[in-house]
C-alpha cells in the first residue's frame, strides 16, 4: 500500500540542527540540561508536491502555491 503526500509543513531541519548544536555546546561547557530553557522552532517551511497532486487529480489553489516555500513540479 502506497502513501501519497502532496504537501508537508514543518520546522526547518537546518535551524533545528543548529539549535541542537548550541545546546550540546552548552552542556559540554558544564551547563546542566535541566537549567537550559526549552525552545520551540520559530521558522517553518511549506513544501507542496504539485506533481503528485496533479497525478491524483487534486488541484492546489494558486494562492496556496504562492505561499509555499517550495513547489515540486
Amino acid at each position: 500500500m502506497a502513501t501519497v503526500c502532496e504537501a508537508r509543513g514543518g520546522a526547518r531541519t537546518l535551524d533545528l540542527t543548529r539549535r541542537a548544536a548550541t545546546y550540546f555546546d552548552k552542556i559540554l561547557k558544564g551547563a546542566k540540561p535541566a537549567d537550559l530553557p526549552v525552545e520551540q522552532a520559530t521558522k517553518f517551511v511549506l513544501v507542496i508536491n504539485n506533481k503528485t497532486a496533479k497525478a491524483i487529480g487534486l488541484a492546489i489553489p494558486e494562492s496556496f502555491l504562492l505561499r509555499a516555500d517550495e513547489v515540486i513540479e
